[in-house]
């Protein structure tokens, strides 16, 4: 342990090497449950890419295991803690390097929260797309290692989408760029994509280029009451089907809206069993608003009640931002799912959700991202109480269980990370599992980094 100080304190500042108990007790685990965390030997918050490099150099020469961290609000505990790692935590790599409006691309370092960029791209015009709930406390780096996704996914896509490029320290130390700044490009393997979702076991993101678009008009939204849960799925495959485009189209189940109603007293219906909210960033967003709300009355929806100007509208899309939030304070600790289907199985994924909770004696929650199937059942327990931690895990499996039954993903945008490792090995088969091995062997052959994660 003293040759480790040491020699990390040798190429860093004093600030950035800390040992305090308590302190590091604060970088030991993201935001996940069930998930072991491990005491670190120490917590490194680098400045520098070099400082980042003197760090993986000193823990390849000793074999210490490095685990990256971003904000730590992720839902997998691949930010957590193993015993006697250096934990990197790059917050303080926080600078937003470069906007370009001609190319339309950002330049950022890791530790950048998502927020603080989206809104440093409206100040020219342009927005960056993906946006977590937890968009004003997420960092990009933590974005770039879990593949992050967001609300607005049904019309813009993921984070992977948008990363045009790479700075990435190695295992060993070294420097490697990936990618491109410009708008094509297809030299050699896409690097970028596969760093992209790898949760830091190939590498340490040290910066990255981002594709930026044209800032679109103010959205308007809608609020459509079902019910049952078959027809607001239904409703989702006909504005699907007809080919509309809304910048948002999400679901919350009546467990979600009543405890969002608990939290923040909005207002929101509670006798209904399923709420939809669309959005629409076009020229015409009325008009959008009215072809969809058809829609859904035609799928039975007993109410549909568009919002009137932008601060409704921003109402309504708060109120699916805090769904998580609000089922967090049913018991104090919820597991959250985040498992992907096909947009036609939304309703039995739901549904079924919904019984698997029945079944253990539980509350779970149940929102999503309708517009691209990724479901986030959220299962409420009292980890105090054995019994029913237990029956909170038993019904998380049968929870991931279903959604590959419906030929659905373990996670949608998540990651895999402590979680839900033992399920990749079940979705991926065998083969899969051994090339994507090999391809870690590659990048770390010592194990180095982030070891215990996603395999």
């Amino acid at each position: 342990m003293s040759t480790l100080l040491a020699q990390l304190r040798d190429g860093l500042p004093a600030e950035a090497v800390v040992t305090d108990p308590d302190v590091m007790a604060a970088y030991a685990h993201d935001m996940a449950g069930f998930c072991p965390a491990g005491d670190s030997a120490a917590v490194v918050l680098p400045r520098t890419v070099e400082q980042v490099q003197h760090v993986m150099r000193t823990a390849t020469a000793l074999r210490v295991p490095v685990v990256p961290q971003g904000a730590r609000t992720g839902l997998s505990g691949g930010a957590n803690a193993s015993d006697g790692c250096i934990v990197l935590s790059l917050l303080r790599m926080d600078r937003i390097l470069e906007i370009d409006p001609v190319e339309r691309i950002a330049v950022v370092e890791p530790g950048v929260v998502n927020a603080r960029l989206s809104r440093a791209a409206n100040e020219h015009g342009l927005f960056y797309p993906p946006d977590p709930s937890s968009w004003e406390e997420c960092t990009i780096g933590g974005n770039i290692g879990t593949a992050s996704g967001g609300l607005c996914c049904v019309k813009y896509g993921v984070t992977a989408e948008y990363v045009l490029g790479l700075e990435v320290v190695l295992a060993d130390g070294r420097l490697m760029s990936t990618g491109r700044r410009t708008a094509k490009g297809v030299a050699g393997y896409d690097l970028t994509r596969l760093l992209v979702g790898s949760e830091g076991s190939l590498g340490i993101v040290v910066q990255a280029t981002l594709a930026l678009r044209p800032e679109p008009p103010a959205q308007l939204a809608l609020a459509a009451e079902f019910p049952s849960m078959a027809a607001a799925g239904d409703a989702v495959c006909r504005i699907m089907e007809r080919g509309h485009t809304p910048s948002l189209l999400e679901i919350m189940d009546r467990t979600t809206l009543r405890a969002v109603n608990k939290l923040t007293r909005m207002g929101l219906p509670e006798s209904t069993e399923a709420l939809v909210l669309a959005a629409f960033d076009t020229p015409e967003p009325a008009a959008d608003l009215a072809a969809v709300g058809d829609l859904c009355t035609a799928a039975g929806a007993t109410e549909v009640v568009p919002a009137e100007d932008r601060a409704e509208s921003e109402m309504l899309l708060q109120a699916r931002r805090m769904a998580l939030v609000a089922l967090e304070k049913v018991t104090g600790t919820t597991l959250i799912d985040d498992v992907c289907v096909p947009r036609g199985q939304l309703a039995p994924m739901l549904d079924g959700a919904a019984a698997i909770g029945e079944k253990y004696g539980l509350t779970v929650g149940v929102c999503a991202h309708a517009g691209d199937g990724n479901t986030h059942p959220i299962v409420c327990f009292d980890p105090k109480d054995e019994d029913e931690a237990r029956r909170a895990r038993e019904s998380f499996d049968e929870i991931m269980a279903l959604g590959i039954e419906l030929g659905g993903t373990i996670t949608g945008e998540h990651g895999v990370g402590v979680l839900k490792k033992e399920w990749l090995a079940r979705e991926l088969g065998p083969v899969a599992l051994e090339l994507q091995r090999g391809i870690k062997q590659v990048f770390d052959p010592h194990g180095l980094l982030n070891p215990g994660k996603i395999f």
